[in-house]
Parts: C-alpha cells; structure tokens; sequence
C-alpha cells in the first residue's frame, strides 16, 4: 500500500506510511466492532433456537438484525458511573486496555494472501503474546472496582487465563513444528493443495490436537463454560459489576472480537487458511488468459483473487465462533475447581502426548515408510513449502557483518 501511494500519487514515504497505517487501522476496527454487532445479534438468535425460541424478531425487520445497533446505542446514551470506592483511574482505563489487546493482535493476521497489516514472521507468537494481555484489562477492573464480588472474578480469570495459556501454546507448537515457521502466510500457503494438505488432517495428533486447542482458546477468551470471571449466579455479574454504559460494552467488544481472533488463528493452523477445499490454484489459472496476469500481482484479478479468500477466511472463523456461541448454550458452567482440573490433569497431559506424537511421525523416528502421513494420504502434499531461517556471515574487508537470511523454496519450483 505504501509503493501505492508513492508510486501513484507521489507522496514522500514518511507520509505514505502514516496513512496506510491509519487505513489499516480503520479497517481492522471496523471488523471488530463490525463483527461484534454481528456476533452478538448471531449469540441472540441460535440462544433463542437452542432454547425453543424465536430470539430477536421485532426491531430491523423479520429477522431483528438492528437489535444490536439499538442496544449500542442505549449504551451511548445510558449514564457512566464510577463507584464512590473505586480507583477512577484504573476503573476508566480497564475496558480499553482489555479492547486493546484484542485490537492490536489482529495487526498480525492475514486474511488472504498478503492482506496483513503487518507482515511478522513470528506472528503466531506475536498473536499469542498479544492476546494474554487482555486478563491485565479484567484483573484491573476487578481490583479498581472497590467490589469483593469483582476481585473475585478478576482472580478467577487470571488463575484460568496463566494456565490455559500452557496447553494453548502447545497445541500451537505442532503445525509450527510440522511447516517449520511461525509465519502465518507461509503455513496457510502451506495448506493450498486441497482439503487432504489441510493440517487437521496431517495425522491423528494434529486432529486430535485442534480440539484442546478449540477448547483452551474457549477458556482462554473467557467463553462459557468457562466464564467463571463473570459467573452470574454467584458473582452478580463478576469483573464488569460495576460498570454501565459504553465501558460495560468494551469489554464485550474485545470478547468478540477474541472470539474471532482465535477461530481465525484455527482456520490458519487446522483449516487451510484462506484457500478452499478444492486443490484450484487461481494464480495458474488465471495466468493462462493472455493479458490478465498473475493473482499474486498487484491488479485487478489479483485483488479479486484476495477477496475470494478473504471471504473463505472470514467464512471459516465465522463457523468457529457459531460453535463457541452452541457450546455456550449447550453445557452448563462449570466450577472453578472443574476449570483448574480440565486444565491441569486433561488439556496440558493430552497437549503434550499428541506433541510427541506429532514429533515421531514429523521425524520418522522408527524408520517406517507407513508412520508418514504422505504414504497413506496421496492427496496430502508431499512437497511442502521448506522455510529456511538461519545467519549468514558477510566478510566486508577486515570487518565481519552478521546478516539474517531467509529462503522460501516452493516444491513448484
């Protein structure tokens, strides 16, 4: 976007820069706040299905789709409030902070094929990072609310966030281990040869691994059965007790929008990405019509190409969040007892045994042609993309340089 602005419109780089990043900017917001109105006129209707009921109907027409906008706009308007016992600092700068963090790791998602705002090679890493500061939101609005019942969830959800996180970063380690980078664009191109390369599929430790993962990353955001740091029927409403107005729906903001960042993160480590089921490549298909060019270039088919697979993207981890949405309605909330022990004595044991077993069938370690995936998966995809990071030293006169170098080979060639 940058070389567009410079190139089209003559702008100095420094310039280029600060505006593409404001439209960037603009735009993963809007999926976030976009997406929540969505996901919560979404929660309302399958909640009302589940439980024999019609949900929304009367507001925005057939379906009550406007039902959100209108609650929005309720709490724009209803009074903001800050407790007499509170720490009117930290009681105002929780809800953002908890926003924030849900915000910025959507910096390092890519939606298609180079449609990232920021382009990092370590971007599973920089999403899991950036995603555990949201508890920091919650464990201060616990503890500036002035309310036991507040502390009390904020404690809940800092002990189960610190040791979800401890499974959710095995499972992540596997398709990392099996692709060989934590770059999130190479390991969903990784997976453009059909549904068979699609990792979920690699073995049976990955298959069996995206479901602790889908169930740490529901603990993780804070999703029933796991939401214990709000717990209504014994904590009133937990952490957010105290708050009323837009704050109060901050924090439901960055729920949803958590919500999608996981189920995202899913699609690009399980579920191919943004390429579909069938093994259709549209660069090479597109490049055989004269005059039309690549999809990977920066022109017209290669925008619609992006769209397509921005769509399949947001299709995919839209299905992730329905099912969060099912599962809410579906189990009752668990304990916090029964969180701790899901966690200590389930998710981190069997984590760690589908690990290994991924390890012995990525290396072979018994040197038999059968325990490779590829052997008895032929539409799997054998030549997968190698990734090659390592130093390289430079001799420039009497110095000596230390440089990074970074090498993609394609099994196309």
């Amino acid at each position: 976007m940058v070389d567009f602005f410079v190139s089209t419109f003559g702008m100095s780089p420094t310039v280029a820069a600060i505006l593409a990043a404001g439209i960037q900017c603009a735009l993963l917001l809007n999926v976030v706040a976009v997406g929540a109105l969505v996901f919560i006129w979404m929660e309302r209707k399958i909640a009302g299905r589940i439980q024999d009921r019609l949900g929304p109907t009367r507001v925005g027409g057939r379906f009550g789709w406007l039902q959100t906008l209108a609650d929005g706009i309720k709490l724009i308007a209803k009074e903001d409030l800050t407790p007499a016992d509170a720490d009117a600092l930290l009681f105002k700068l929780a809800p953002y902070i908890s926003f924030a963090a849900s915000f910025t790791a959507y910096i390092a998602l890519p939606f298609s094929d180079g449609w990232v705002a920021v382009h990092v090679n370590a971007g599973v890493f920089f999403i899991l990072a950036v995603l555990g500061l949201e508890v920091f939101g919650t464990i201060l609005a616990g503890y500036a609310s002035g309310s036991k019942w507040s502390l009390f969830g904020a404690i809940r959800e800092a002990a189960q966030v610190v040791s979800y996180e401890v499974p959710l970063g095995l499972c992540v380690v596997v398709p990392v281990m099996i692709c060989g980078t934590m770059d999130l664009v190479a390991i969903a191109n990784m997976q453009s040869a059909g549904i068979w390369s699609w990792l979920i599929f690699h073995d049976p430790f990955t298959f069996c691994i995206f479901w602790i993962y889908f169930t740490c990353a529901m603990a993780s955001v804070n999703r029933a059965p796991f939401d214990l740091a709000e717990a209504e029927s014994e904590l009133v409403a937990g952490f957010h007790t105290e708050y009323s107005g837009l704050r109060w729906s901050f924090f439901f903001m960055a729920e949803y929008g958590s919500m999608f960042l996981v189920s995202g993160l899913a699609v690009i480590l399980f579920f191919g990405g943004w390429n579909g089921p069938l093994a259709i490549m549209s660069d090479k298909i597109i490049g055989v019509i004269p005059g039309l060019g690549l999809a990977g270039q920066p022109n017209a088919w290669g925008f619609i190409a992006g769209c397509v697979g921005a769509a399949n993207f947001i299709m995919k981890a839209t299905i992730g969040v329905t099912v969060m949405i099912w599962v809410r309605w579906t189990l009752p909330r668990l304990r916090i007892d029964q969180v701790m022990t899901m966690c200590l004595k389930y998710c981190v044991p069997l984590a760690a045994a589908c690990f290994l077993g991924a390890v012995f069938v990525k290396a072979e370690i018994f040197g038999l042609g059968y325990l490779s995936v590829d052997a008895w998966l032929p539409g799997l995809r054998s030549d997968r993309l190698e990734v090659r990071e390592g130093w390289m030293t430079e001799v420039e006169g009497e110095g000596v340089t230390l440089s990074t170098e970074k090498t993609l080979v394609h099994g196309d060639g």
